[in-house]
Order: structure tokens, then sequence, then C-alpha cells
């Protein structure tokens, strides 16, 4: 990875048992751990910062924004959290604004500590199997200090059947992850506050749209030449309105697609050039690095521009990744009625919602495809009663941070959210901006009941931001009314002739045909090869992912073969 943060819980020759130094830009000791940080923006404004003095050691990974901070006289936020530490405490992790790990070791500190943001948009990997505790952001890294590496049977089942690995498990026995608003201690960790629902009543869409704008405008002042990943829909075009400075749009997909023409009128609004990337074998291609930013717990699948990187030219990059999921209630229950083959929302909030359900709906899980999985590998669990019984625990764990079902299914989908990837990617190749983890914005989500975190809450507020966002509406949304859209496009879909909406993303078993990935990724698992494509690229997500570790493949690969090849 082109950026990283690497740590132990130890001094400077415990650090050189696990890892060289020089792989580093900078390595720092406080009095009880060592980090090192390797990241060529270091020090710019809004990103990662180190400091460190002859009491302490700090280090700030990722987007950070503190309340001093302004773009004429920018501050070091890692020497900003040092001084307001020693007056403060803990208190001071509450002011910290934007998607980042913090590592600080004081001799003031009763405990070091590694601390994420309240949503954990930066996963924080640890282990303790090589004696001392050792952790950092790249998995694969962290990992390999273990000496004895086992997959964790729980975790690959969750990520097969799911694409995603629930709770703070890994894909190896061992290996964890820090939970969602926590900080990790030399011996544990230890849950913070500050993403605990508590709704109140106020003015909602005033409120988001004063704070959406504060917030663009924090995040306008990154550095450099400006770009955002641009789709058709509503999430991305109200940073395209407010960053000026976005030179360019980039959106995936053929130019004649639908979302595609939809994204470069957007761009043309905003005056933004537009580059549209087809989606060729680049779009599915697992390779090495792609599946290593999936970190073994997600699905690298949701890094839909991965394979185009290299053709974007720009320094900072936008996007409005999980907006629908903090503003627009992405996660919550919603009444439906059933019209034939679909269930249409109907705007209202479900009043006793089955919470398994819902969230395997919202994960996309598929009975089917699972049940073929089962009955083409090895694994004995029936998939329902697993599948069923993991996220319950999901959901009871998140229990505690929300008063009522509708916030903690939120809440549970923030925690397991499958698509982070996608934002780990990026900010591995440009300075990153998350505009749904600004500090203001997930106070509004916390203190907004969820019948009132909806696309009509969300839409008001844009448009109050910026009279005109909606001249051109989304391809598969040409009404005001969600309803009416759900039934139009019921309507197209039923109707001989009437061309239907088109999804956003490309055809996944399409391109799976077209480029013959079976023979290419899974010629050795021909039992695979008639699962559909989504499955078929979770299993080579494992393959590549397992990769490192030689001698835990045969492992995996038990599991995988067809269960007939092992019992005859």
């Amino acid at each position: 990875m082109h950026r990283e943060l690497f740590g132990v819980f130890g001094d400077r020759e415990q650090f050189d048992r696990v890892r060289s130094t020089d792989a580093f830009d900078v390595v720092c000791s406080g009095p009880r751990l060592t980090v090192g940080l390797r990241d060529d923006d270091l020090g710019a404004p809004g990103w990662s910062a180190q400091y460190s003095d002859d009491k302490c050691c700090c280090v700030v990974w990722g987007e950070l924004y503190v309340p001093e901070s302004n773009s004429d006289d920018p501050v070091n936020s890692a020497e900003w959290l040092v001084d307001q530490y020693e007056r403060r405490g803990h208190g001071v992790l509450r002011d910290l604004n934007g998607s980042y790990l913090v590592v600080l070791d004081h001799e003031e500190v009763a405990e070091a500590f590694v601390a994420t943001d309240p949503v954990r948009s930066r996963e924080c990997f640890y282990t303790d199997d090589p004696g001392t505790r050792v952790f950092g952001t790249d998995a694969a890294a962290v990992g390999q200090t273990v000496p004895d590496p086992t997959p964790d049977r729980t975790g690959v089942l969750e990520y097969l059947h799911l694409g995603v690995i629930l709770g703070e498990k890994t894909a190896l026995e061992g290996l964890h992850r820090l939970p969602i608003d926590s900080r990790l201690e030399l011996s544990g960790y230890t849950p913070l506050d500050r993403f605990v629902y508590q709704p109140e009543p106020f003015d909602y869409v005033d409120e988001l749209a004063t704070r959406l704008e504060r917030a663009l405008r924090r995040r306008s002042r990154l550095p450099g030449k400006k770009g955002v990943l641009l789709s058709a829909g509503y999430d991305s075009r109200i940073i395209l309105s407010q960053v000026d400075q976005i030179d360019h749009a980039y959106t995936v997909g053929s130019p004649d697609a639908q979302e595609v023409r939809g994204a470069k009128r957007l761009a043309a609004q905003y005056g933004a050039a537009h580059t549209a990337f087809p989606p060729d074998e680049r779009y599915l291609r697992p390779d090495d690095t792609k599946i290593r930013y999936s970190q073994g717990i997600k699905e690298s699948l949701h890094i839909h521009h991965a394979g185009y990187t290299d053709d974007i030219g720009v320094d900072t990059m936008y996007h409005g990744l999980l907006c629908d999921t903090f503003f627009r209630g992405h996660f919550t229950a919603r009444e439906t009625v059933d019209v034939l083959d679909k269930r249409i929302p109907v705007g209202g909030l479900e009043s006793d919602p089955n919470p398994i359900d819902t969230l395997l709906e919202k994960f996309g899980y598929s009975q089917a495809a699972s049940l073929e999985l089962a009955d083409r590998t090895a694994f004995d669990e029936s998939p329902e009663s697993f599948v069923r019984a993991a996220v319950g625990d999901a959901f009871d764990a998140c229990q505690s941070r929300a008063g009522d079902v509708q916030n903690t299914l939120t809440c549970c989908g923030i925690a397991n959210q499958p698509s982070i990837p996608f934002h780990a990617q990026l900010s591995d190749h440009f300075i990153t901006s998350f505009l749904a983890t600004d500090r203001e914005l997930i106070d509004w989500h916390l203190r907004t009941p969820p019948a009132h975190r909806t696309t009509a809450t969300f839409l008001e507020a844009c448009e109050q931001v910026d009279d005109s966002i909606l001249r051109h509406r989304p391809p598969d949304r040409p009404h005001d009314v969600a309803l009416l859209n759900e039934i139009e496009g019921f309507v197209r879909r039923k109707t001989p002739f009437l061309p239907s909406f088109e999804p956003p993303w490309p055809n996944r078993e399409h391109l799976f045909e077209t480029h013959d990935f079976d023979q290419r990724l899974l010629d050795d698992l021909e039992s695979a090869h008639p699962l559909p494509a989504r499955h078929k690229l979770r299993i080579t997500d494992l393959r590549g992912w397992f990769d490192p570790w030689a001698e835990t493949d045969p492992t995996l690969q038990r599991w995988l073969q067809p269960i007939q090849s092992i019992n005859p």
C-alpha cells in the first residue's frame, strides 16, 4: 500500500522485531509505543500529521480537521491534539472531525492508545500473537506477524454468504479489528460514547443544510487538483455543487448508459470536465492490489474504480459514499406493499420490523445463492440458520448505542458497512474527503429521528443549499415522490417495448462471461462455475487474500472443494 500506519505497544527494538523502519517516512516512539507512518502527503492541510517531543509521540492518519484550522494558517493536527490533551484529557477526542485514526502516547496519559473516528471509517487491525500487541491499518501487514496463521471459519463463512465479516472478526484467527467508536490500549480496548443515538426535535432540514455547507467548506481547503467520483444520483452532486474548484468528474459506465449520460449533464452544469470509464475487465478483475484493499473482511467488488486509478489525474478526490446511510435512512425498515413480484416502499417506517430480515435484505443476502454455495463446498452449516444467527449477534452488539429497533438497524449497518473498501482504495492513492464522516453531520444523524432521515429531508436541505441541484434528475427517479418512481419503474419493466430504467452499475454476470473469468480465476474450482458472479468473486477474493499465508491454503482449499470429492 502507498500509505500505511503500523505500530507496536513497545519500544523501537520491539518494533524492529516485526517490521523494518525503512518502510516508513516517519517512526516515532513514546513511553509505551512505537509507530511508523508512510504517507507522501504527510503534513498537508486536513491530512496526516505527526508530532513528537521528549514527552510524547502523536500521529494522525487520514483526514482530520481541528477547530482552529484554516487555509491561511493551517494547524498541525497532531501537535494540536497533544496540546489539547494536556489540558482536557480524553474529552478532546470529541472535537476531532473527519475520517481518521489517532495514536497518542504521552507521559501524562494513563495508557497509550489508538482511537478510531466515531464510525470506524478507517479500520485498525491488531494482534497479540507475536508476544507484543501489534496494530496497523493494513490487515495483511499486521496479519503477517501472526506466527501460526489459521483461517477463521466463522469469518470465512460470513464473507462468502454476506460479503462482509461482521463485528470485530477477520478472516484470520488471532487477527482482530478495533470496534466502532473505541480506542485500543495495551491490554484491551475501551468503547467511547461519541456515536450514541439521542433523537430530539429541531429543524432537521435547515440544520442539515447549514451543516452540509460548513462541512463542504472545510473540505474545499484540501490541496491540489480536485476530482469527484460522480454518479447521476443524489449524493455526489451536492459535493460537485459546493466545491467550486473541482476540475474533473469520473464515472464508471458505458458512454451511452443512462447513469453516465446523467453524470455528464451534472458535470457540465457545474463546469467540470467528465470522463467515463468503460466497464471492461478492469471493472471486475480482482488483482492482488485490489484484493488487499478489501482487507479480507469485505468484498473488493465495491471498489468500482480500482482498475482505472492510473487514469485519474487529480490530487484530491471527493465521493458521496454513505450519504444515503447517514442522511437518507438506507438501513431503516420502511413500509412496503406487494405489487406482483416487487415490494414497493410507501413512505412511512415499518412499525414492527424484523431486524434480521431487514439487515439480510440490506446486505444483499441471497438465500438461493447461499444454498447453492453450500451444496458446492465442504461447509456443513445450514446457510440460513448461520447467517440469521450471525446477523442477530451483530444487531444485538449495537443495541447499547441506540434506543429503538430502527436506530439499531442503522447503527448495525454503519458498524458493518460493506462498501468501506471503496474509500480505503481511494485514500491510498489520493487525499480523499469523506463528507459523511463530518462530526457535525454525524451529530445531525444521531439527533434526527429515523422518520426524518429520509431522501425527502436530504433533498430539501440540498435545494436550500443550491436551488438548481435537481435541474437534472437521476434517470431512475424522474418524480419528486418516491412511490411514483417505483410505480413507473414497475410499469416500464412490465410493458413490452417500453425501456426499463437501467441499473447504475455494469452487469456483473455479463462481464464475468465476456472476459471468461470462470477459466481465468477459477479454472481449478469447476464446481463454483454455476454460482452467481458475486459469489465467485468472493471466493476469488478469499483465495487471493490467503496467498501470503501459503500454509493456510490447504484449509481454505479443503473448505472450497466440492463436497462429493471429499465424501464420495
